[in-house]
């Protein structure tokens, strides 16, 4: 179901770098974290410790997804941020482009999400044992072939919006996943992490961090 390992090359953009944090512009295809195996140490943080040798984890974005990632450079601040995030305290703003025309123009799908063990990584909708999943979404052009939407999750589950997309009939294009009959027409998973709100962590002052969308 997966494909050869083979992350782009080149610098990663730094959007914002101070004593506490460090804010970058992940590029698809890249994972944040190594996998198992030689073959996946390859990651994003991996190439951070270069530059950044106190750099700390987060959060993740998935291999597949582009866009804002923050990352600690104390303890005090990857203690901070990762109870900010816990408390989902930080907005986060995805842009998509998804298969055929997405209807009405806004709406919020509220789903369960849980990992669908024979097909791990997938993940699959189940009000039984699933963990509470929501996405807002609202639609800023379509046609009849695709939709470009901004998501807003409200949850940080595993491919929360590639299945959410789903569940409405619209998964999003270029995704290996859940959407295999795209990947052809699509050079990557046409989704980006747009925007990232969060609080400092050593001043408490609200911060936004964008890096637009390559597609």
């Amino acid at each position: 179901m997966d494909d050869v390992y083979s992350p782009p090359q080149g610098d990663i953009a730094v959007l914002h770098e101070d004593h506490e944090i460090l804010i970058v512009d992940k590029p698809a295809g890249l994972l944040s974290v190594p996998g198992k195996g030689a073959h996946l140490s390859d990651c994003l943080i991996a190439r951070l410790e270069a530059a950044f040798p106190t750099v700390r984890l987060v959060h993740r974005l998935d291999r597949d997804t582009s866009g804002v990632m923050v990352f600690a450079l104390t303890a005090f601040a990857q203690k901070h941020l990762g109870q900010q995030f816990e408390a989902r305290k930080p907005r986060k703003t995805y842009l998509a482009r998804v298969a055929g025309r997405l209807g009405p123009s806004s709406g919020t799908v509220d789903l369960p999400l849980i990992v669908d063990w024979p097909n791990r990584p997938l993940q699959k909708v189940c009000h039984e044992t699933g963990k509470p999943a929501v996405t807002d979404w609202k639609v800023l052009k379509a046609n009849d072939d695709e939709t470009r939407v901004r998501l807003f999750p409200k949850t940080g589950r595993s491919h929360q919006l590639r299945v959410h997309m789903l569940a409405l009939g619209h998964p999003i294009l270029g995704d290996p996943f859940y959407a295999p009959d795209t990947v052809a027409a699509h050079s990557r998973l046409m989704l980006h992490a747009e925007e990232l709100r969060l609080n400092h962590p050593e001043t408490g002052r609200g911060m936004t961090f964008r890096a637009p969308a390559p597609f």
